[in-house]
Parts: structure tokens; C-alpha cells; sequence
């Protein structure tokens, strides 16, 4: 009878995450990238080494940027109950979700609260950027955001070392410190610190496949 009892528990726990919410933690980070690649050399004035891709959100065509924050925005909210999934019941099970749940979010701030105009972009705009409120929470969306995705890296290598996966989790506790140092130099290269929140994005990609075709019981 105990057996009986228990049985269904252990299914539920070990059922697999549905493929679409795992697949949508994957093509968020390069779909977003390519994306903002995309319009970047697409659109006049915009220069790479002097503007970040948020900015791809002002001018008329930045409803392209807008509607690419909020599809990877939910793309990243659906990966993070994919993972919720995957690693039910063992490290990381709740707190690398939450995590990426928040950075997630954030891409939905920095589509409702754009960037501020400046770097010579949209075409027209001063050097100089002055900040507004808008700008302001902007800018503090990202940082809650690439912090929460930092530190869900330090909780994700837990499952990736469980698993075996050593390699993997020394690397994922090493990419922070990449992202966070592109984020420290960004007053001085808007390239360093778009290279690291690129990584960052990459990086969660490759997690999430890794910690999806990897049994937990390894």
C-alpha cells in the first residue's frame, strides 16, 4: 500500500518538461541577437561601437526592437518553466528558474521603458544623452535583470556539476564575471558591454540544452 501511495509522486517529478518551453529557453538568445544584429547594420546611423541595441527601439522603425524585447522576453519566461521542469526536486530546482524568470521580466521593462536617445542615434539626436525617467528604468530594468542572470548561473552550475557536467559548471560560474566586467566598461566601450550581454544570452542557451538532454541520474 505505502508503494501504491507513492508511485504517482514519483511519476509527476520525473516527467519530462513539454519540448516547447525548454526549445523557447533556446531561441531566445540567439533570435534576440539576431535580430538586433540585423536592424543594427540595417539602420542609418546606428554604429555598434557607439550604441547599444536598445536604442533600436526609438526612431520609426523602433517598433521592430520593441516587439523583439517582448517576444524574448516571453520566450525566456517560457524556458524558465521548462527548466522548472527539468530540474524539479534537485539543485537549483527552484531558485535558476525564479532567476531567469526575473531576467525574463526584464526584457519586458526595456520594451515598455525605452532607451534614451543619443550617440548620434536615431539620426538627428545630440552626442550627449540626457537622462529621463523613462531612461532611468530602463537602464535599472537591465541591471536587475543581467544581476538575476548572473546569479542564476552560480545556481544552475549546481545541477550541471550533479550531472557530472564539471566542465560546464566551472564555465558557467565564470561567465558572470565576463558580463558583469562588460557591464563595469560600458562608459568607456558600448561594445564590451554589448559583447557580454550577448554572452550572457548565448550562454543561458546553452545551458538550458545542456541541462535538458543531460538525465539528472547520470
Amino acid at each position: 500500500m505505502p508503494h501504491t501511495l507513492t508511485a504517482p509522486h514519483d511519476i509527476a517529478s520525473s516527467a519530462p518538461a513539454p519540448r516547447w518551453a525548454v526549445t523557447g529557453g533556446m531561441v531566445a538568445g540567439p533570435l534576440f541577437l539576431a535580430v538586433g544584429l540585423a536592424q543594427g547594420f540595417a539602420r542609418d546611423g546606428f554604429d555598434f561601437t557607439r550604441n547599444a541595441i536598445s536604442q533600436l527601439a526609438l526612431g520609426e522603425s523602433g517598433w521592430v526592437q520593441a516587439v523583439n524585447f517582448l517576444l524574448a522576453g516571453a520566450l525566456l519566461l517560457t524556458g524558465a518553466a521548462g527548466l522548472r521542469r527539468v530540474l524539479r526536486g534537485g539543485p537549483g530546482g527552484t531558485w535558476g528558474p525564479v532567476l531567469v524568470g526575473v531576467f525574463a521580466v526584464s526584457f519586458w521593462v526595456a520594451a515598455a521603458f525605452p532607451a534614451d536617445a543619443g550617440a548620434g542615434f536615431p539620426v538627428g539626436a545630440p552626442d550627449a544623452t540626457v537622462m529621463s525617467g523613462h531612461g532611468t528604468v530602463h537602464m535599472f530594468g537591465g541591471m536587475v535583470g543581467y544581476l538575476a542572470l548572473c546569479a542564476a548561473f552560480a545556481v544552475l552550475a549546481r545541477p550541471l556539476a550533479a550531472r557530472g557536467l564539471r566542465g560546464w559548471a566551472v564555465a558557467t560560474r565564470l561567465v558572470p564575471v565576463v558580463v558583469l566586467a562588460g557591464f563595469m566598461v560600458s562608459a568607456v566601450s558600448v561594445l564590451a558591454f554589448t559583447a557580454g550581454a550577448g554572452l550572457g544570452l548565448l550562454w543561458l542557451t546553452a545551458v538550458t540544452a545542456r541541462l535538458a538532454g543531460t538525465p539528472a541520474n547520470r
